[in-house]
C-alpha cells in the first residue's frame, strides 16, 4: 500500500512535469513582425531609408517610385496612406515625427483639395486598386483594375474626386469626358460627402 502511494505522486509530479514541457516548447516557425519603415518629409515628397522592408511598397504594391540608391520616393498621398495604416514613420527637417494631423495640415498646405483627393485614393487603394497620378492626363488619378499593376498594361479608368457640394459646368463636364475619351480611358467621379464616404459614377462617350 504504501508503495502505490509512492508511485502515484511520482507519476503527478511526471505527469506535471510533462504538461510545463510542453508550454514552453517554442513553434518551429516564428512570425515575424515587419518593421515600421523610417522616411524624412523633404519640401513635397516623402524620401523612405534604404531597407527591404521599404522597397517592398514599391515591389508589392507600387507606393512611390524606386531611386538609384534604393530607397522609395512617395507622394503626399501614398505617404500619408502608409502614415494612417501603420507602416510608415514621418519625420520633418528637424528629425521630429510627425501625427497624423500635422502631416495633413503640411500636406494641405502644399496641394489644393488635399483632403479630397485623399478620401478617394484611401478608398480605391483599401479596394485594392493601384492609383497613381494623371497629371499628364489632366486629371487627378489614373488607376489600374485589380491585380495589375503600371508597366503590365493601361490604367482602367482616370478619376476625378470632387466634394458633393463642388460645381461643374457643362464645359468642363464636356472637356473631361474627352480627355478620357482620347486616351482610350473610362471616366470615373468620385464624390466625397460629409462624412468622406465616397461614390463613383463612371461616364461613357456615346454617339448617337
Amino acid at each position: 500500500m504504501p508503495d502505490k502511494k509512492k508511485k502515484s505522486k511520482k507519476d503527478a509530479s511526471q505527469s506535471a512535469e510533462d504538461k510545463s514541457s510542453v508550454g514552453d516548447e517554442k513553434p518551429s516557425k516564428e512570425i515575424k513582425e515587419k518593421k515600421v519603415v523610417s522616411s524624412t518629409f523633404i519640401k513635397s515628397r516623402v524620401i523612405t531609408e534604404s531597407s527591404d522592408e521599404a522597397r517592398d511598397f514599391y515591389n508589392q504594391s507600387r507606393f512611390g517610385s524606386l531611386l538609384e540608391d534604393g530607397k522609395v520616393q512617395l507622394s503626399l498621398l501614398e505617404s500619408l496612406f502608409l502614415l494612417e495604416k501603420g507602416k510608415l514613420d514621418i519625420l520633418d527637417s528637424r528629425n521630429k515625427k510627425l501625427t497624423f494631423e500635422s502631416y495633413l495640415r503640411k500636406a494641405q498646405r502644399l496641394e489644393p483639395n488635399f483632403w479630397i483627393r485623399y478620401c478617394v485614393f484611401k478608398d480605391m487603394r483599401t479596394r485594392g486598386y493601384i492609383v497613381k497620378t494623371a497629371l499628364k492626363f489632366g486629371a487627378n488619378f489614373r488607376v489600374y483594375d485589380r491585380g495589375v499593376k503600371p508597366g503590365e498594361d493601361h490604367a482602367r479608368w482616370i478619376v476625378y474626386p470632387v466634394h458633393e457640394s463642388s460645381t461643374l459646368t457643362w464645359h468642363e463636364f464636356s472637356a473631361k469626358n474627352r480627355v478620357a475619351h482620347s486616351t482610350k480611358k473610362r471616366l470615373l467621379i468620385g464624390v466625397v460627402d460629409e462624412e468622406n464616404d465616397v461614390t463613383y459614377y463612371e461616364i461613357k462617350w456615346m454617339r448617337p
